[in-house]
Parts: C-alpha cells; structure tokens; sequence
C-alpha cells in the first residue's frame, strides 16, 4: 500500500528509512545518497562516483543552533536518553555508507523517540539523523553536506533557481568556490550536488553541461 510522506512530519524519516532498507538489499550498493527532484549534480558521473567511494567517511550536516528553530524545537520527554545539548540540526540531504545506512534502518531505540515526542513544528527530517549519528558515529561522520543550498533568503524554505539565473559562472562557483576536508586533506570540492533550480532551468542547465562538467574539472 502506498503511504504518502508529508513535509515536516516524522513520516519523512520513516520512507528515508524504507528507502534505505529497499537500497541495501542490493549488496553491491556500498554508498546511499538522498536527493529530490530540484536537484542537480555538481561533476559527472566518475568523478561522483570517485569522491563517494573513496571517501572514508558519510556526510550528515548537525550542528547546534540555540535558536527558535534549533534548540526551540526539542521536547524535554526526550529526556534522559537525548538531552537538550545533544539535540541536533542539520540538512535532510544525506550521504551515507552501508555500515551507517544499516545502523539507521536497524535503530529502535532513538527513532521511536523521534516518533513520540518530535511532531508538527519539530521537523524531524531536519533533526534525526543529525542527532542520531552525533550521538552514536560522530568519529565516521564529516558533518557537512554534500548538497549546495541557498538559504540567503528568510523563510522555511530555500531560494529556488530559475531558468535566467543559471549560469556557467555560476555553476563554477558551486563546484569549487568552497574550501572543506575530505580524508583528512583541504579541498574545494565540497559539494557534489546542488538544490533548488526549477524545472524550466533543465535545457539551460543540459546546455551548460559540457561546459562545466566535463572539461572542467
């Protein structure tokens, strides 16, 4: 039976989970990565599939934000076993590897406490994994995403990019305008991906992609 998700409710986290564990019955498949539709990719294939592969770690964005929509959004029932200086917030777009994929499908100890105590106005997608990987594998965890978004603009929602706003300069500056760590090394490849841009902005962006993609690495 289909079950839909909503945005902002527990339920998102609970077709993430079954999205994992459809995923890892294949054995072959060693990297999980969540992505929408507005989503674009950053380099080809190769070099995606190089920087996953070879990475020695996942990349779960969590921070701590002592704000209204951080910190204000944890309830004290999750208490003892998630305190309020352990509650964390990070990006819903997640990278992971086999190891941690099957630690969150398998967890049934924290996520019930998602399901109990984090509706409505918690949003849960933003707050359970980053909290749940915190807590257990922040040792394997980068924490950073893999996924260029622009909150620049107030709101609960990210900037979207139109069709005239694309272009080549820009998409240069998303792949190599940033400076992070990646096993144990600085670099500026940080983002293999990038979020929101329209439906209309697919011919531009197919347009660019020889560009940008393949001769400039």
């Amino acid at each position: 039976m289909m079950q839909q998700a909503r945005w902002g409710h527990v339920n998102m986290i609970e077709a993430e989970r079954r999205l994992l564990a459809n995923a890892l019955m294949d054995f072959s498949n060693q990297r999980f990565v969540l992505l929408s539709e507005a989503c674009i990719p950053l380099f080809n294939f190769s070099t995606i599939y190089a920087y996953l592969m070879n990475s020695t770690q996942s990349y779960i964005e969590a921070y701590d934000k002592d704000s209204p929509v951080g910190r204000g959004r944890y309830n004290e029932k999750m208490s003892p076993h998630i305190t309020i200086d352990q509650w964390r917030k990070g990006s819903q777009w997640f990278e992971m590897d086999r190891e941690l994929a099957l630690e969150v499908v398998s967890d049934q100890f924290y996520f019930p406490l998602f399901q109990s105590h984090c509706a409505n106005a918690c949003y849960s997608d933003e707050h359970y994994l980053p909290t749940f990987v915190t807590l257990k594998f922040t040792p394997k965890n980068s924490n950073r995403t893999l996924t260029w978004v622009d909150w620049s603009r107030a709101g609960i929602h990210p900037v979207t990019y139109l069709r005239p706003l694309v272009t080549v300069e820009f998409l240069k500056a998303l792949r190599h305008g940033s400076q992070c760590e990646y096993n144990g090394q600085s670099s500026n490849i940080c983002y293999l991906f990038a979020r929101k841009f329209s439906a209309d902005s697919l011919i531009k962006l197919l347009t660019f992609a020889p560009k940008v993609m393949y001769f400039n690495k």
